[in-house]
């Protein structure tokens, strides 16, 4: 059964309700080019008002390994993810240190998983299976959940769709993104095989 990550998470608030309703992963974005980035002291901020239940990832482009370090002892996650071709010593470097490492598809194949984001011009977009875990990203939203829930990837990848504007995350979008998915979990009426004709009309940026 797939997971879920929520990422782009900048705000407590947000964090906390996603949380709530049984997020498996929660992304901080570390870029600073993205309208989605932390600061650590704010990641910080955020990762102390969770309990736990939801694990954290630590996002980067052109971080140095150093770098990435750095930020994930002062946050305290226990994943980075490379949303880059990253060369397989930096994924072997980030491994030896305790990290779990997950990379975009299109460079070390090292890596505890590959992220498949057809938002990322850099890597590969087409779901695939090898040694490793998959995570399916890239334009993913309520409508177009079915589709992606039934590439069976094993985690989802979740983001701009639950903005009220860019980089601005909506609690009333998760809650509905939220009921979508819980359905699917379920089998129920908006399972997969079970899709809407206008959802499955519709042109989804995901690659599958």
């Amino acid at each position: 059964m797939s997971k879920i990550k929520i990422c782009g998470v900048n705000e407590a608030a947000f964090a906390i309700r996603a949380e709530e309703l049984g997020a498996d992963y929660l992304g901080l974005i570390f870029a600073e080019e993205s309208p989605r980035c932390v600061t650590v002291g704010k990641a910080r901020e955020i990762a102390a008002a969770l309990n736990g239940s939801s694990r954290l990832v630590g996002v980067f482009t052109t971080a140095t390994v150093g770098e990435i370090a750095a930020a994930a002892a002062a946050v305290g996650f226990g994943i980075v993810q490379l949303h880059r071709r990253a060369a397989s010593a930096d994924i072997d470097a980030l491994k030896a240190m305790g990290y779990e490492v997950w990379s975009l598809a299109g460079g070390g194949e090292n890596a505890d998983a590959l992220v498949f984001d057809s938002s990322h011009g850099d890597g590969e977009t087409v779901l695939r299976r090898g040694p490793f875990k998959t995570v399916l990203g890239g334009g993913i939203s309520a409508e177009n959940l079915p589709r992606a829930f039934a590439a069976r990837a094993d985690v989802i990848d979740v983001s701009g769709s639950l903005e009220s504007a860019r980089g601005i995350k909506s609690i009333a979008k998760l809650e509905s993104f939220w009921t979508v998915w819980s359905q699917l979990q379920e089998g129920g009426a908006a399972a997969p095989e079970a899709a809407s004709t206008s959802a499955r009309k519709r042109q989804c940026s995901i690659k599958l």
